[in-house]
């Protein structure tokens, strides 16, 4: 079998200098969920019709196992089809719109079967919407034959009437007749619908067959259909989780990318934004308002209210938030508490430290057991270069303090509070950096007399 995706569409609709096919569902464009759907079936041949006034459509698919076929003018889905006639060489084709991203790989090998069993010349995916769209409508003689299908504008009957969703099984020869289809005066295009009512009149077997809801095969033309795409998408995605044991508190408020992967007996509050290449351990709790991306959560860690992961490994019984900010490539140790307005960045931090408040960790390796007072800053930038910090295990480091990179921290060392630490510190040493104090009496008294 032979695939055909057509994503030739200028997509004028959309309103935006981003060719149509390019804009995003969660990670990954919308062009990305049609080719990796028919991938998945292994054919013969994958052919994307693209116009070649698309350059950034061209060069994004440059790197895909795919062939490209350009569609030198944009005279409709007939004629885009007819430039890949050339490049068809298997028997059987499969034809795909590049905008309709959330089609299913189970439903076109149901699709695929029945068309085998009944050895069918062209076949039809159909569905009955509930929404109102531009989708063409198929027509049914009384003894329910498919005779043609028609324009929505020319459709006199009841709105629940059965619809053809664009996707197609054809034989080689049917599809030669493409080449017969007449251009529509009305539009100045050559509509692929046509092959219908000309396959039938040669005496072709032509069926049409309603296997998907009508959120399977939704078709992007403008931003409402691509937030209605993204809603159908995240709904799909938070019912199999749900399936598999995770709870949501208000699944219509949240966003998972299907990368996304998630533990049993998880939590997740609403408004909860998980993305990329995310996994989510067992028994987690993730309170409102978190994004986390392209990052590891491993069992038992709680997530507090309004705390943005990226890129990054958090551990097994550590509790994170609420305001947190883990940076990429930073990795949390089991069991550690990074709190209230704690900012970490391309840091190591060992098993049970804690850095409860009010605290910036850059460029750092922290060790196990170590206490963060609130305040605490590494300063790792000179203006030009980072620099690291390194803090060994059984570490007190006291409030207010400053750690100058490069510097570190001996085992078992105490810094006191307010200090500004600009020299290694050996093990179990206290270390210290205060102006003296003075107290100078009756200063406030005689300044409020100036006043």
């Amino acid at each position: 079998m032979d695939v055909v995706i057509l994503a030739a569409g200028m997509g004028t609709r959309m309103k935006s200098t981003l060719p149509k096919v390019l804009h995003r569902i969660f990670d990954k464009p919308i062009i990305d969920y049609v080719i990796e759907c028919a991938q998945s079936l292994k054919p013969a041949s994958i052919l994307v019709v693209v116009n070649p006034s698309l350059t950034e459509v061209i060069q994004y698919l440059n790197s895909k196992a795919i062939k490209i076929v350009f569609q030198n003018e944009p005279k409709g889905t007939a004629n885009a089809l007819y430039s890949a006639l050339p490049y068809i060489k298997n028997e059987k084709i499969l034809i795909l719109n590049g905008d309709t991203p959330l089609i299913k790989k189970d439903t076109l090998l149901n699709f695929l079967k029945i068309f085998d069993e009944k050895a069918q010349d062209l076949a039809i995916l159909s569905f009955y919407p509930v929404r109102e769209h531009s989708y063409g409508r198929i027509l049914r003689n009384s003894k329910g034959d498919v005779e043609k299908i028609v324009e929505i504008t020319d459709y006199t009957g009841s709105e629940s009437g059965e619809a053809n969703s664009g996707v197609y099984l054809v034989k080689k020869e049917v599809l030669e007749l493409v080449k017969e289809i007449k251009i529509n005066p009305r539009k100045g295009e050559f509509y692929l619908t046509d092959i219908v009512e000309i396959a039938i009149s040669k005496g072709y077997k032509v069926d049409a067959y309603a296997l998907a809801q009508e959120d399977e095969l939704i078709g992007i033309n403008n931003r409402e259909e691509l937030a209605l795409a993204m809603k159908y998408l995240r709904d799909r995605v938070v019912k199999e989780w749900m399936n598999e044991g995770v709870t949501f508190y208000d699944p219509g408020s949240v966003w998972i990318s299907p990368s996304v992967k998630i533990g049993q007996d998880t939590i997740i509050y609403p408004d909860v934004f998980l993305e990329g290449d995310t996994t989510i351990g067992r028994n987690c709790v993730i309170y409102q308002g978190t994004r986390i991306r392209d990052s590891i959560i491993e069992d038992n860690v709680l997530i507090k209210d309004c705390t943005v992961i990226e890129s990054s490994h958090v551990k097994a019984g550590s509790k994170i938030g609420p305001f947190a900010h883990l940076r990429p490539e930073s990795v949390i140790g089991k069991e550690c508490r990074i709190g209230n307005f704690v900012e970490v960045k391309k840091s190591v931090i060992g098993d049970r430290t804690k850095a409860a408040h009010l605290s910036y960790l850059g460029d750092s390796e922290i060790g196990e057991n170590v206490n963060i007072g609130a305040g605490t800053i590494t300063c790792n930038y000179d203006g030009k270069r980072k620099h690291k910090t390194i803090i060994e295990d059984n570490v007190f480091i006291g409030s207010d303090t400053q750690l100058v990179a490069p510097v570190k921290v001996g085992k078992g060392a105490y810094i006191g509070a307010g200090s500004t630490i600009t020299k290694n510190v050996p093990e179990d040493s206290l270390a210290i950096s205060r102006t003296p104090q003075r107290n100078i009496e009756g200063w406030a008294n005689k300044k409020r007399e100036k006043k």
